[in-house]
């Protein structure tokens, strides 16, 4: 009997999930009012919900796409870390932002220093929508204005918000492989999560200050930055700039002479493969930006997303190819990804013939800007050109090629478009001084933080942790674990051996051309 009990108990909980929405809603007054007189939802908040969610659960997938590229980069000696490294990363962003990440990076008001409003999240949904009665839309209250052009439903923009919060925290752990503690990750995280990034992205495209215009009185037009170049990828690679200059470059990088030396990573296939996952994320982080389905304008942006990230493919391996003389595979991922950090900022702006100019240039950028980092900085996976230098270029290419029609359709910057259509530096200005103060903002508040940890809790591991890998050290294990300890001590790894006069293989005879391994 008792187990019977306690076989109902799941059924029971299910029962308890499934009533939940409408128990959220009968908390709403305004909501329950309206269904009982018969109004329902406008049934394009469903279908742009849906679109949100199936872009921000693409975006989510990044985060493996992260783990594969830099697992490839390291050492096998530094494989596994990657895993906990993005695993723990992900989670604490996920609380961060539920608790005052995203309330500060898009709670009202329009122009602000900071959001305040959605601290803690909301109890239910009800809380944030007005129902559409008659033939009135769903529509959401003032409290997160630069959303408000979308009626997906609150809960689902928290989501692709808080993706966008992940990557950008995943950009700065790329550059740190092999040699920092697992520690100094979870402290920068939650400042990052909490405080960094939400503020830096509210500036710049959540509705704050630099992104509304006329900046304390000066008549400048407020900067375009329709999914992230400088909110997302300039962000992170500007925080992966301070641990560098804090940290050091991996022992052996640089000989007695200063000149840098290749440390391969152990895995070309793995990295190639996170590099298209990477691309198949962007078609939900440029085209899920519209946040809305019902138009079909995401569509036009996919394409405009996979232009520029085939052209830079392209322009990086000739030049690659041009300066090494030969076709350099990490530069070939690295071009990709460079031209989707590019047309990230632009992707809602430009025209479509604009799109392989911008990614091709951004796959000559990543080249030249990783062999130039490279003599001065051990960045193994090419991150601060990839995500920095990429990402600037992004963010100034909207001054140059905003189209009119888009630059209206999206309701910020110099409705005259960029410098192409304009004939005027308007929106370039605005460009540049934005990324500027981001990127300044972001700068100091990194280098604080990584300076802190660095005099209380240190950022390297010793130099014998880092011989060793940082599997072993920091997590007692290995990523591959037959790799590195000897058969003997290792179970399963040797059968031992045969019993006498047995031989390993059946011979391969005529009459039995594939024999089977003996039992």
């Amino acid at each position: 009997m008792r187990r019977r009990y306690l076989a109902a108990i799941p059924l029971v909980l299910l029962g308890v999930f499934l009533a939940l929405p409408h128990m959220a809603f009968a908390d709403s007054t305004d909501l329950q009012n309206a269904i009982d007189a018969g109004d329902a939802f406008d049934p394009s908040v469903g279908t742009n919900t849906m679109w949100v969610i199936v872009a921000g659960a693409l975006v989510m997938f990044m985060q493996a796409g992260f783990a594969f590229l830099e697992i490839g980069f390291s050492r096998a000696k530094n494989a596994g870390t990657v895993v906990a490294k993005i695993l723990t990363n992900f989670s604490i962003a996920a609380i961060c932002w539920w608790a005052v990440g995203f309330a500060f990076a898009f709670g009202g008001p329009a122009g602000s220093f900071i959001g305040h409003d959605g601290g803690f999240f909301f109890t239910h949904l009800g809380a944030n929508m007005t129902p559409a009665v008659g033939n009135a839309p769903a529509m959401f209250h003032d409290s997160f204005p630069v959303m408000a052009l979308s009626n997906a439903t609150i809960e689902s923009k928290w989501f692709f918000q808080f993706v966008f919060c992940a990557v950008s925290l995943a950009i700065v752990w790329g550059t740190t492989l092999e040699r920092i503690k697992f520690g100094v990750y979870i402290i920068y995280s939650v400042v990052f999560a909490s405080i960094i990034y939400p503020v830096g992205a509210h500036w710049v495209f959540g509705g704050g200050f630099l992104q509304a215009g006329d900046w304390l009185g000066t008549g400048i037009t407020g900067m375009q930055d329709f999914a992230g170049s400088t909110a997302v990828h300039l962000i992170g690679a500007t925080g992966a700039l301070c641990a560098l200059l804090l940290l050091g470059p991996r022992r052996g990088k640089y000989g007695a002479d200063g000149k840098p030396r290749a440390i391969p990573g152990h895995n070309m296939p793995l990295f190639g493969l996170g590099v298209l996952i990477l691309w198949l994320g962007w078609f939900g982080f440029n085209p899920g930006s519209t946040l809305n389905a019902g138009d079909g304008r995401f569509a036009e942006i996919l394409f405009i997303t996979n232009l520029a990230a085939a052209a830079g493919v392209l322009t990086a391996v000739i030049t690659a190819r041009l300066k090494t003389k030969t076709i350099d595979i990490g530069m070939a991922g690295n071009g990709a990804i460079a031209a989707l950090v590019a047309i990230t900022a632009p992707s809602g702006y430009v025209e479509i013939w604009a799109a392989p100019i911008i990614g091709a240039v951004a796959g000559v950028i990543v080249v030249l800007g990783v062999f130039w980092v490279d003599k001065y900085i051990d960045d193994p996976v090419g991150a601060l050109s990839a995500h920095g230098m990429a990402g600037i270029w992004g963010t100034l290419s909207c001054g140059i090629f905003t189209a009119p029609r888009l630059a209206q359709y999206n309701a910020f910057g110099d409705p005259a478009g960029g410098l192409w259509y304009s004939g005027k530096f308007t929106q370039l200005v605005a460009q540049v001084v934005g990324f500027s103060i981001a990127f300044s903002f972001v700068f100091v508040m990194s280098f604080t933080t990584f300076w802190i940890i660095k005099k209380t809790y240190g950022l390297r591991v010793t130099a014998e942790e880092e011989d060793a890998g940082m599997d072993i050290s920091e997590h007692g294990m290995y990523g591959y674990p037959e790799q590195f300890i000897p058969s003997p001590e290792y179970p399963g790894a040797a059968s031992g051996p045969l019993p006498a006069g047995k031989p390993a293989i059946s011979t391969i005879t005529a009459d039995n051309p594939n024999p089977a391994p003996n039992a």
